[in-house]
């Protein structure tokens, strides 16, 4: 091989480590070069606090088919969760169901059903997180803390410049502690298996009580996996926070 072939070989590996790298940016999900630049506008890990303590997180809600069997749940393991809303859900007919996470002690935070955020404006994000917290508090009676955690934790510069005009914090969650399955359905012993001996004092967990394409269908897995992740998360020694309590 010449030289100049050598060369050009070498520019191109530059070229698509440099693409790689600007993707995961944008798409990591896990704390990665934007979220260092942001700060402690980004969390990705709550603060490890004495009593250790966990963070339960439900996003694509509400939903009239799960979310009041979770909330059953929750309060008879006497465990407390932060809800990510998506604004489309939030409607007069779930609006009890808001009312219910408010008056029970869950926290309820903004969410989006769609990566299209990321192309917006940080003026435009801005507005349009408002716009959202405005409903919440309308409908639901309170107004939502200031979290907020892009469909599938894709991000941009302008979103964090959005949350900085609006004072709020981008939320994701710890390594693995999700409840989604690569090509394969969720399960409530998928879910437990992977989380209940992998969390540690201050991770975020996220699982779905909704989904954003289809707002009623039923997320059983989720609530039967919430039934056993609690009381088995708390014989660990765990207590049940919200990522609101954090700052947000």
């Amino acid at each position: 091989m010449t030289y100049a072939a050598t060369e050009a070989h070498l520019m191109w590996i530059v070229v698509l480590v440099g693409i790689g790298i600007v993707a995961l940016a944008h798409t990591a999900p896990a704390p990665f070069v934007l979220d260092a630049l942001a700060g402690d506008r980004a969390v990705w890990h709550m603060p490890r606090g004495d009593p250790p303590t966990v963070y339960l997180t439900f996003d694509d809600g509400p939903n009239p088919s799960t979310t009041p069997d979770l909330l059953d749940v929750l309060a008879r393991e006497g465990a407390h969760a932060t809800f990510f809303l998506i604004d489309q859900h939030v409607t007069n007919e779930t609006a009890p169901i808001i009312q219910r996470m408010f008056t029970e002690g869950h926290a309820v935070a903004l969410h989006s059903a769609t990566r299209g955020y990321m192309l917006l404006s940080a003026a435009e994000f801005a507005r349009t997180l408002t716009e959202a917290a405005d409903r919440i508090e309308r409908l639901g009676g309170a107004r939502p803390c200031r979290a907020f955690r892009p469909h599938a934790g894709w991000r941009g510069g302008e979103m964090y410049a959005g949350l900085r005009e609006i004072d709020y914090r981008l939320v994701g969650w710890g390594w693995n502690l999700w409840d989604w399955n690569w090509f394969r359905a969720r399960t409530a012993d998928s879910i437990v298996g992977r989380l209940a001996h992998r969390v540690s004092a201050g991770d975020i967990i996220v699982m779905h009580d909704g989904d954003e394409s289809a707002p009623r269908k039923d997320q059983r897995q989720t609530v039967d996996a919430t039934a056993r992740l609690v009381p088995a998360l708390r014989a660990r020694g765990f207590n049940f926070g919200t990522v609101c309590q954090g700052g947000a």
